[in-house]
């Protein structure tokens, strides 16, 4: 019977077994001390390149190189890239205890080594060419006459970027430093000898090819040198004096323009670093949504969208008015109004090691190509393990979906622009495993525009979005390093490529007439949850009659007391505690008739008692620990207090009192922080767009 044949993922998986054993073997002679230090340390480098040259092949695999079929393969190769970067960590670890203490004159590993990374190669070639040209001064001559033939101008560097070591083995280097590169790895991380002799790894994209950090910046420190010698050999004379505060002043300048390059240089370096690392593929960016929710305060939050908003003039509103027949807020239509469900995404690369992944999320917001024209709202996506590139939304389970979760979504807006849609910004919140350091990573982004080249509106239909790479303004950027697209194949191989582009799933929808009826009386402009749609109108209801109705004059902007008012838009921003307000209307809901129910006045009157006693109650309790995003300590300590404390508040006695939201708070078994003016008061001015 014929032997059945390997695949290439199970052949890659025994080379991996064959240099671990390897490994392993080698580090037991050097604890034993078996051996000379010399041969241990062309043992390991051997080894580096053989895991080297394996991690490059493991790389290059697809599942259609496969001879059959592979279940699970996109784990099972995860798994085997975790263990070859492991392997590739502890050998770099190993090499820097075998290097020797000078520089390395092993030219033949290194010429060996650069044949392999062959577009580090291309790089220093071409940079070579560039600093032949500046080498004509006296100084650098000496300098490499004084040189030995191991160090070339091939393995000298110059740092763009101060970087400090976090882990052992790691070399600290500030800016204009000279380095002298030993080992290339394909990590990214690069063995490395400052001047003093000190041995570590630098990320390579902190590094520059030469002993300057630009041309010109070699051309001026010459130019300096040159003048300082001859200063030393004769005294200056009066015009060189006068010319020497005009190139200081030139220094000041260059240096200032410097530094803003080198800022920018610097968050970009950042997420290289991490992409040097393994720890993020190709393509991610930092959150370009998230930043404008941290850097503009309330901007971009549903709280602001939810305020009512000023006329031109400043004395009347813009979008709140009242129907004088009825006593109801006066319904409002927009140029775009939809309804959509995030169903899933599908292939989006996953962080690798060293990074711990707190949320995986979509952020999304009416965009025109230009600019934010809306709230930034945030879904999270449901994680399964057993598929790590798939994301999901609107999880079927028991009882209330909370918002967080819920990707059911509407948008209004009235921008006239031709180019509206929806962008949506697919990111991850992460906290990486060596520093603590947290942050937010963009994934990719997609873009739904709500109209065709016809200008009609789009159908109520599936889309599926293609995902791009980097920012929304940048052009044909991919999340993931892609197969080529010209290689030879058939249809069935389009049809893999296809399947492995990562890709949004959003569907158009239509809702009922009453929610639309709801919909009509929220902002002009506002992108949330469509299952909090009743919750918006009942407090549009109470905006409207306060402000409209109980107010002196529509010029009188006094602060009005109204604790409702003056705390629901906090609620858009803390999700939990939205959940909880829907839990307890939901459940006084169900005790009214049909009756009450289309009776306003009555409704209105429950939502605030309702409200007090849930709510607003666990706004100022002392127990409820402040919101952070992504905690996942503190959402779960907030959802143990959010549960105890509505199963406390449900007294029958309360409940059936007329004055249940007040009664709450005399109670001696509940305690409340110190009291603010601000908890009762509506300042208009402040709050009003």
């Amino acid at each position: 019977m014929p032997l059945k044949r390997r695949g290439p993922l199970q052949i890659i998986h025994r080379e991996i077994d064959e240099v671990k054993r390897q490994v392993d073997s080698l580090v037991k002679d050097v604890q034993s001390k078996a051996g000379s230090n010399d041969e241990a340390f062309q043992r390991c480098q051997e080894l580096q390149i053989s895991a080297e040259k394996t991690q490059k092949s493991l790389q290059k695999l697809t599942k259609a190189d496969e001879l059959a079929p592979v279940g699970n393969y996109d784990q099972r190769k995860q798994e085997e890239e975790k263990r070859l970067q492991n392997i590739l960590e502890s050998l770099n670890t190993l090499s820097l205890k075998l290097s020797p203490p000078g520089p390395s004159t092993e030219t033949g590993f290194a010429s060996k080594e650069d044949s392999d990374d062959d577009d580090d190669d291309d790089e220093d070639s071409a940079d070579e060419n560039d600093d032949t040209d500046d080498d004509g001064s006296d100084d650098k001559d000496e300098k490499r006459a004084t040189k030995p033939p191991s160090q070339a101008n091939t393995q000298i560097y110059t740092v763009l970027s101060d970087f400090k070591g976090e882990q052992d083995g790691d070399l600290s280097v500030q800016r204009g430093d000279v380095l002298t590169i030993i080992r290339k790895t394909a990590d990214g991380w690069w063995l490395a000898q400052d001047t003093k002799g000190n041995r570590g790894v630098v990320p390579k994209t902190f590094l520059k090819f030469g002993s300057g950090v630009n041309d010109k910046d070699d051309k001026d420190e010459e130019d300096d040198e040159d003048a300082e010698d001859d200063d030393s050999e004769e005294e200056e004379s009066e015009e060189e004096e006068d010319e020497e505060p005009m190139e200081e002043g030139n220094k000041h300048s260059v240096a200032s323009n410097w530094s803003t390059v080198r800022k920018a240089l610097t968050e970009i370096d950042a997420t290289d670093v991490l992409s040097a690392m393994g720890a993020i593929p190709s393509g991610f960016r930092p959150s370009t949504l998230n930043k404008l929710l941290e850097e503009e305060g309330i901007t971009y939050r549903g709280s602001h969208y939810i305020q009512p908003e000023l006329s031109q003039s400043q004395l009347s509103f813009k979008d709140l008015f009242l129907d004088p027949d009825t006593g109801r807020v006066r319904s409002r239509q927009v140029r775009t109004c939809v309804c959509f469900t995030l169903w899933n995404c599908r292939m989006i690369p996953t962080p690798g090691v060293g990074v711990q992944v707190l949320s995986r999320h979509v952020r999304l917001c009416a965009f025109d190509g230009v600019q934010v024209l809306s709230n930034i709202h945030t879904v999270r996506a449901a994680y399964n393990s057993k598929s790590p590139k798939t994301w999901n939304f609107s999880p079927r389970m028991t009882g209330i979906l909370p918002t967080l979760l819920d990707g059911d979504c509407f948008l209004r807006c009235n921008a006239s622009s031709p180019n509206l849609g929806v962008f949506f910004e697919l990111g991850v919140t992460f906290i990486r495993n060596s520093t603590g350091e947290r942050g937010d990573l963009s994934c990719g982004w997609a873009f739904l525009k709500l109209t065709d080249d016809a200008g009609n509106p789009l159908p109520n239909r599936t889309y599926e979005l293609p995902v791009n790479g980097g920012t929304p303004y940048e052009k044909d950027v991919t999340v993931e390093a892609p197969v080529t697209r010209t290689s030879p194949g058939g249809v069935f191989q389009q049809m893999l490529l296809a399947r492995r582009q990562p890709k949004l799933i959003v569907k158009l929808k239509s809702t009922s007439s009453r929610t639309r009826t709801q919909l009509s009386l929220l902002p002009d402009t506002f992108l949330f949850c469509l299952s909090c749609v009743h919750l918006l109108a009942l407090h549009r209801q109470l905006l409207a009659d306060t402000l409209l109705m109980d107010r002196p004059t529509m010029q009188n902007a006094d602060l009005i007391c109204s604790p409702i008012l003056s705390t629901f838009p906090v609620l858009l921003d803390q999700t939990d505690l939205l959940d909880a307000l829907r839990s307890a209307w939901l459940e006084a809901e169900t005790s009214m008739s049909r009756a009450q129910k289309r009776d306003l006045p009555h409704l209105k009157q429950e939502f605030v008692k309702v409200y007090m006693s849930s709510a607003y109650f666990l706004l100022h309790s002392p127990s409820l620990p402040c919101y952070r995003w992504a905690d996942p300590p503190s959402e779960e300590q907030r959802a143990r207090v959010i549960f105890a404390t509505l199963d406390a508040l449900k007294n029958p006695q309360l409940t059936s009192s007329q004055s249940a939201g007040s009664d709450v708070f005399f109670d001696s078994r509940h305690q409340h922080l110190a009291f603010d003016v601000t908890e009762l008061t509506y300042d208009l001015l402040r709050l009003a767009r």
